[in-house]
């Protein structure tokens, strides 16, 4: 049996479980609490907790788990670090105080090994696309995702609108990469979606040598590490396409596969390797990390830890504008 996950969050909200733990608000604006990060040590207030959606965001540096916001559980698997999922359930509960029903154990497993889709933005259009390089925020998301270096040859940035049903319209941008079936894939700081037709990501290199990624971002973190090794790549952009990537996969002599360790990455990586017995699991690469992004930031962040401030910052390649 596990802890209901739903209820905790019905329950529990972010300003609970840091009360709880002993955590009050620095100051406070508008709807949004502003803590000092118990994620890492700072002298500025960056963690924030809007009260009335009850999600949190750390605006500051990278922290062990490399869990920037989310929910209360999202809170608890960053301050609690590395305990599991369900461990990290039961310290809520604890914490709190409170009663949580239970669920069949095969009822959240089955949860948990459906594919994640990314989200599909309805009545938008996309005004302008351009090169990378001319918008500090996007430059900014791609940097502490680690990708900056890599980015420039794969992705552009998408300018777009979402309207509603009264015509009112709300602007956007995001960092996005074209799929095989003419959709974006659009990331930035707050969102992860699609604009226009889901589909997979396809680079074509050695023709019998296939790599297989869950998202774009593990791609380009692998692709950073990469100098003479250029097989072909297949990126999914949505684990429900496994069935398709393990048809498109049988065709190569050498299969490596890079999915997450989580419940839904290791359900995939299983499909892929009884159906293609020639396929290796590589996930061995980041084996202390949720996915490969997350072991390429956490190195980073050594990186930056080691380095001397200035030198870090005349390494950045923001562009700024007024």
């Amino acid at each position: 049996m596990f802890l209901n996950a739903n209820e905790i969050r019905e329950k529990v909200s972010p300003v609970d479980l840091l009360a709880h733990l002993g955590y009050t608000p620095a100051y406070k604006s508008g709807k949004e609490l502003f803590y000092l990060s118990m994620l890492r040590e700072e002298k500025t207030a960056s963690l924030c907790v809007n009260e009335q959606l009850g999600i949190w965001y750390d605006h500051g540096g990278p922290n062990r788990s490399g869990i920037k916001g989310g929910n209360v559980i999202d809170l608890g698997l960053a301050y609690w670090f590395p305990l599991s999922f369900p461990e990290v359930l039961e310290k809520i509960k604890d914490t709190c105080s409170i009663e949580i029903s239970k669920i069949p154990a095969q009822k959240e497993l089955n949860q948990k090994a459906r594919p994640r889709i990314a989200i599909k933005v309805p009545n938008y259009k996309i005004e302008e696309i351009k090169p990378l390089g001319s918008n500090p925020a996007i430059n900014g998301y791609l940097q502490y995702r680690g990708v900056w270096e890599t980015a420039a040859e794969h992705l552009k940035e998408i300018y777009y609108y979402v309207e509603d049903n009264k015509k009112n319209r709300k602007h956007f941008f995001a960092a996005g990469w074209k799929n095989e079936n003419g959709g974006w894939e659009v990331r930035n700081k707050y969102f992860k979606g699609c604009l226009g037709k889901k589909g997979m990501s396809f680079i074509q290199g050695e023709e019998n040598r296939l790599a297989v990624f869950e998202g774009y971002l593990d791609f380009l973190s692998w692709k950073h590490e990469q100098t003479l090794n250029k097989p072909t790549v297949l990126i999914l952009n949505s684990l429900s396409f496994i069935s398709a990537a393990i048809v498109r996969s049988s065709k190569f002599e050498a299969v490596d596969v890079f999915f997450d360790h989580d419940q839904s990455g290791r359900h995939a990586t299983q499909q892929l390797l009884s159906a293609i017995p020639h396929a290796k699991d590589r996930s061995d690469i980041y084996a202390s990390h949720k996915d490969y992004n997350e072991k390429h930031m956490a190195e980073k962040a050594e990186l930056m830890g080691i380095r001397s401030t200035s030198d870090f910052f005349k390494s950045l390649k923001v562009g700024f504008s007024r």
